[in-house]
């Protein structure tokens, strides 16, 4: 049976890791079954951005403990695999968080572009209380996320964060009810660009994140700038837009 569940609503994919027994917990199997769900996505021209969740009750407990005591180098990376080829997606990923996301499961929500928390979403970084270190490039994430201040109180200092902790710490966008449905609404909006600008603007925002200088931005920015106006979407929607205001 699937622990990858692969859900079309419209142009965008829901990606749901289902193993509710075992909490959702990453095992080599299960990460590279993720992995090979992202690809496809990727590879499908009518999917526009993806939505990342858990079957409840839990988001992802992290990863499967058996795995990762016997786990050296080669299995450490195995695990990754999954949550790293949610981090490397060229298409837009929402995290939809309905439950606890610990260790590897936070770094799958920390992996997204977005992350939405429901009601009973929970952060819980966990390494040090396992007597395992950080690994899958959690600091990085966190950091780059929260800030180094509560990247270090969940990191070293274990805290977790509730639904509404993680939105004031900027951890997620936003608190919805039902947080899948909110996920789907939310990436439809990217979705419903042209597939190619927007994987471009994700690419460029990747790169500028990385520029020290606001004149460094502006000339990563020209050339697919540039060619977005050549394309033929553009040349559509300017003249659907002349025509609206032109009242034809």
């Amino acid at each position: 049976m699937s622990q990858i569940l692969v859900d079309r609503r419209d142009r965008v994919a829901v990606v749901t890791v289902h193993d509710p027994d075992r909490r959702n917990a990453l095992n080599l199997g299960l990460a590279a079954e993720l992995a090979e769900a992202v690809r496809a996505c990727e590879a499908d021209e009518q999917v526009g951005a993806l939505v990342v969740t858990g079957t409840p009750p839990a988001f992802c407990a992290g990863a499967d403990l058996t795995a990762l005591g016997e786990a050296r180098e080669e299995g450490l990376r195995s695990i990754y695999a999954g949550f790293l080829a949610v981090a490397n997606c060229a298409l837009p990923t929402v995290a939809a968080v309905n439950g606890a996301a610990v260790g590897a499961g936070l770094n799958l929500a920390l992996a997204c572009d977005v992350r939405l928390a429901g009601e009973k979403a929970r952060f819980d970084a966990r390494f040090l209380q396992l007597g395992i270190h950080p690994g899958g490039g959690m600091t990085w994430m966190l950091q780059r996320i929260v800030g180094p201040q509560q990247a270090a109180a969940m990191t070293l200092f274990s805290r977790v964060c509730d639904a509404n902790a993680a939105l004031a710490a900027g951890l997620v966008l936003d608190v919805a009810d039902d947080v899948v449905e909110r996920a789907v609404q939310l990436a439809s909006q990217a979705a419903q660009a042209p597939r190619e600008l927007v994987i471009a603007a994700k690419r460029t925002m990747r790169a500028t994140a990385a520029t020290v200088a606001h004149a460094d931005a502006v000339e990563l920015e020209l050339g697919p700038q540039l060619a977005s106006i050549d394309s033929p979407a553009f040349t559509e929607r300017l003249a659907a837009l002349r025509r609206r205001i032109g009242g034809n």
